[in-house]
């Protein structure tokens, strides 16, 4: 979802076509739950969402603007150390083109959601920047668990959508709706931009459902104690919560 450069082809799949599908997708969700929508202009968060907000934008009918511009000496922050770390780098990390904001109503559109330490930044700057009202789409479907085979994303109660529904994490970072992928949706995106003679059966959703390539359901105990050992207090050896988070539970991301 958010790694990989556009031009680059996964398992006979083309990853620019699977996110222009993933835009289409997004766009018509919105189009089926609000369908009065009030959107002025569509704003990717750079860099690997703007595909599917360019086609976003196109289903919707309306502008895509660059909105954000990235600095590209900053690191993603979803993996940065501690809270207030990760908070810091989102503000050096995109800087907001006022002009597009003010006065407008703006859907943002991400690849993923993680913390939510990114994407309440995020709001917050685009609602400095003046924009009226700010609505918030990810890409991916909400990432309720971790993954245990080595990316290092955080512990599941570090996770926004954790034990959260959609209104629930709108709230959180601050947006005044949120839309996320659903995951059959995701699915259909990229076996659709896959060779016809290299169809992909299944997909490893783990981090989406809690059901892992294993064929079995990882139980809560297992993650208790993988919270332990790999929170942000554990991590700098305080034990515990980590360093001002809510209950464990951080923010968004610019990536997922």
């Amino acid at each position: 979802l958010s790694s990989p450069r556009p031009d680059s082809i996964m398992d006979g799949c083309s990853v620019y076509e699977t996110r222009l599908n993933m835009g289409v997708k997004l766009a018509l969700q919105i189009q089926s739950r609000y369908p009065e929508h009030d959107i002025d202009v569509v704003i990717p968060i750079p860099d690997t969402s703007r595909t599917s907000a360019l086609q976003a934008a196109y289903q919707l009918g309306r502008p895509f603007r660059e909105g954000f511009i990235k600095n590209r000496y900053i690191a993603r922050t979803f993996i940065m150390p501690g809270q207030e770390t990760r908070k810091k780098s989102v503000r050096l990390k995109l800087n907001t083109i006022r002009s597009e904001f003010k006065g407008r109503n703006v859907l943002l559109v991400d690849d993923s959601i993680v913390r939510g330490t990114t994407a309440r930044e995020i709001v917050q700057m685009a609602r400095d920047a003046g924009a009226k009202k700010v609505y918030f789409t990810s890409a991916a479907p909400p990432i309720r668990y971790p993954n245990i085979y080595g990316i290092d994303i955080p512990t599941q109660r570090e996770l926004v959508a954790f034990e959260r529904e959609e209104h629930e994490v709108a709230r959180h970072i601050g947006a005044d709706w949120v839309v996320y992928q659903s995951i059959p949706d995701l699915e259909d995106c990229v076996r659709s931009a896959c060779a016809k003679d290299r169809p992909i059966g299944c997909f490893d959703t783990s981090c989406f459902s809690g059901t892992y390539v294993t064929g079995e359901r990882i139980g809560d105990e297992y993650f208790a104690a993988l919270h332990e050992k790999r929170n942000d207090g554990a991590r700098h050896g305080k034990g515990g919560k980590g360093d001002g988070s809510d209950g464990g539970c951080e923010g968004i991301v610019n990536d997922v």
